[in-house]
């Protein structure tokens, strides 16, 4: 039986000490709506990918506190004895209604709403935010790069340019973005990405020849394998690798180019390549691509793109920027009450919300409904008034997972949700959001209890 590590301490130490607190004031057991939220697009972004919904339910099982964990917590005096013994039964017990993973989002989209006690829902804010931050910024740079590469395969090649559990997320992030396979082996094994890659310029290196190199890579892989034909002159390099493969029998399946001006030599190549009668062998490309430079790519005769350091990096955009913020509470009269943040530039809208959206005659996405509301119920009724799609819903139901989503099945709905938008949504220019979002409050009466002052 394969053992799971808790997760539980992947949070900051003020989730704790906030619930140390709300269990002597008595708050701890209110109920509460935390909502998972843009406040803006990374700048000229024009939307966002819900990317890492998967991997947050596969982390909530794992949300307890073993004994080890309780150790660490009693020896280092993080938190009182009374709250170590509630922390050592805690159990996520409320909801969670949220965005479909592959779902492109907009300012003010509520992605996650997360309802239960104040105690048990504040807890997850660190582990919630950590996993969608991260996702979702591969995936909306993957997003970018798929659609600058006009259907040609993109391949997740970033392993070695970040920690070695991020890459196994970037992996699996980019594939909800379009991408088509990872040379992440773990990545591969734990979500059924197709795995890929041939040899690195250490392999030509360490043999006698570039001949050599090649005949032994065709001899364990085949002629249908990539050969990188960069490593000393290209042109000969090339000739090398098609008289390799014919040497073996058959027609070289690719070539591999990862320096130089890639336009120039890929067109260069393919005649080359033409010219010596392996007109079915292709050309894909490496070298510290992001999406400008697919774009670039995009007239030369180039059949694969392989990315690595700009996708798992967010191609400038490390992070979604998205926050965790209790937008309704239980009051001390047990009336459920809007609470919002009234600080400059870091404002909230108060309220359980759902989102829908608009589409015109011809099914494109206009403009993003948000209904600040009493219950999920209303809010769906009037989204259906209105007739916008939903864009919710529900993961967790009383701390039980309803359904997994495989990163397959997130990309599939995120090419839907992509498809949808207007066409300026696809420019790689910076732009404003595609589509306006509309907030609609219809929560009863004015019951937020705090005036700002």
């Amino acid at each position: 039986m394969t053992m799971h590590q808790s997760t539980a301490l992947l949070t900051d130490m003020y989730e704790l000490t906030m619930v140390e607190s709300t269990l002597q004031s008595g708050a701890a057991d209110r109920e509460s709506v935390f909502e998972v939220f843009s406040r803006r697009l990374p700048a000229g972004r024009r939307y966002g990918v819900v990317a890492g919904t998967g991997r947050i339910l596969e982390q909530l099982a794992d949300f307890r506190f073993s004994d080890a964990e309780l150790s660490y917590l009693r020896e280092h005096r993080i938190v009182s004895e009374s709250t170590i013994d509630w922390l050592a039964d805690y159990r996520f017990t409320g909801d969670i209604y949220g965005y479909r993973e592959g779902e492109c989002f907009f300012p003010g989209s509520p992605i996650l709403t997360v309802t239960g006690t104040f105690a048990e829902a504040v807890l997850l804010e660190t582990l919630i935010l950590s996993i969608l931050n991260h996702d979702a910024a591969v995936a909306a740079a993957a997003s970018r790069m798929t659609i600058a590469a006009h259907g040609r395969p993109c391949l997740e090649m970033g392993a070695r340019r970040t920690h070695e559990q991020a890459a196994v997320a970037a992996a699996r992030a980019a594939v909800v973005g379009g991408f088509a396979g990872t040379s992440v082996l773990e990545a591969g094994r734990m979500y059924g990405i197709r795995a890929i890659g041939t040899a690195a310029h250490s392999f030509t290196l360490v043999h006698d020849t570039e001949e050599d190199a090649f005949a032994a890579q065709i001899a364990t892989m085949g002629t249908d394998t990539t050969l990188l034909v960069d490593t000393f002159d290209v042109r000969r390099g090339v000739e090398r690798a098609v008289r390799a493969a014919r040497d073996a029998g058959g027609e070289l399946g690719a070539i591999r180019l990862d320096s130089g001006d890639l336009v120039a030599q890929a067109i260069t190549v393919r005649r080359q390549l033409d010219e010596l009668g392996a007109t079915g062998t292709k050309i894909t490309v490496t070298s510290d691509l992001d999406e400008y430079a697919i774009a670039a790519l995009g007239a030369a005769p180039v059949d694969s793109y392989g990315v690595g350091t700009k996708l798992v990096t967010g191609s400038g955009f490390p992070t979604a920027e998205l926050v965790y913020k209790l937008v309704a509470r239980e009051d001390s009269r047990g009336h459920i009450r809007e609470v919002a943040k009234k600080s400059a530039s870091k404002g909230s809208v108060g309220g359980l919300k759902v989102a829908g959206r608009l589409r015109d005659e011809d099914g494109v996405a206009r403009e993003e409904l948000i209904i600040s509301c009493a219950s999920w119920e209303q809010g769906f009724e009037k989204l259906d008034e209105m007739g916008a799609r939903p864009l919710q819903v529900p993961l967790v139901l009383a701390g039980e997972v309803q359904s997994h989503v495989t990163a397959q099945e997130a990309a599939a709905h995120h090419v839907q949700s992509r498809n949808e938008l207007p066409y300026q949504a696809w420019r790689l220019s910076e732009g404003e959001a595609a589509i306006p979002s509309t907030m609609i409050d219809i929560f009863p009466g004015d019951q937020n209890p705090y005036d700002g002052t």
